[in-house]
C-alpha cells in the first residue's frame, strides 16, 4: 500500500514548502523511527518554476538542520496536476496558493488547507471517532484520511483566516526563518502525533 502522501505548496519551493516537507518528515521519524518513510510521504512543490532544480534556500536549510531534519536530495520543483492527484493532504503556505491549487484541481478542495488553518483546526478535532493509530501503512492511511475528512467538516465552508498564512521569508533574515519554522512545527508536530502511534 502506498504511503499517506502530504504535499506542501508555496511559491518558489525553496523556503516555506521545503521546510514544511522536511519538518513533517522529521516529526514522523520522531514518532515511529525510520519506518516512517514507508508510512508517510512528505513532498513539496511551488506554484512557480523559477527555482526548479535548485537546493533549499540557505536560511531555510539551516532551520531544517537545526531542528533535526535532513536537506539531503532536495530539489525545487514546479507544481503539476499529477502531484495534486497523488496527494492525500495538500497544505499550502497561503490562502492565495490554496486558491491556485483549487483552481487547478477543484476536486482537491476538501483535502487542501492553508497550513496554519489545518493546524488550528486539528486542535479542535474530536479524536474519539478516528480509526485507531497503527504503525502499518493501512492503519496510517485510514487514520490520515479520517483526519482530513474530519478537518474538512470542521472547516464547514469557512475559509482560512489571515493569521493562517505563512509569511514569505525569502530575502529576510534568520529571525524570520526561525519564526516560520516555529509556525510550521505548530502544525507538523501535532499532526504527526495525531496520525501515528
Amino acid at each position: 500500500m502506498a504511503p499517506f502522501t502530504v504535499l506542501h505548496v508555496c511559491m518558489g519551493n525553496i523556503c516555506r514548502s521545503p521546510m514544511a516537507e522536511r519538518l513533517l518528515d522529521r516529526a514522523v521519524r520522531d514518532r515511529v523511527g525510520p519506518v516512517g518513510a514507508d508510512l508517510v510521504r512528505s513532498v513539496s512543490a511551488g506554484t512557480g518554476g523559477w527555482h526548479e532544480g535548485e537546493e533549499m534556500n540557505p536560511p531555510a536549510a539551516r532551520q531544517v538542520r537545526g531542528r533535526g531534519g535532513s536537506i539531503d536530495g532536495f530539489e525545487a520543483r514546479k507544481l503539476r496536476g499529477d502531484f495534486l492527484d497523488d496527494a492525500d493532504l495538500i497544505l499550502t503556505a497561503t490562502a492565495d496558493q490554496y486558491d491556485y491549487v483549487v483552481a487547478l484541481r477543484p476536486e482537491a478542495a476538501e483535502r487542501t488547507f492553508v497550513l496554519g488553518e489545518f493546524g488550528r483546526l486539528i486542535g479542535a478535532l474530536d479524536v474519539s471517532g478516528l480509526p485507531p493509530a497503527g504503525a502499518d501503512a493501512e492503519a496510517v492511511r485510514a487514520r490520515g484520511e479520517a483526519i482530513v475528512a474530519a478537518v474538512a467538516r470542521l472547516r464547514d465552508g469557512d475559509g482560512p483566516r489571515p493569521g493562517d498564512d505563512l509569511d514569505d521569508p525569502w530575502g529576510r533574515g534568520d529571525q524570520t526563518f526561525l519564526r516560520i519554522g516555529d509556525e510550521i512545527e505548530d502544525t507538523t508536530v501535532p499532526f504527526a502525533g495525531l496520525l501515528l502511534p
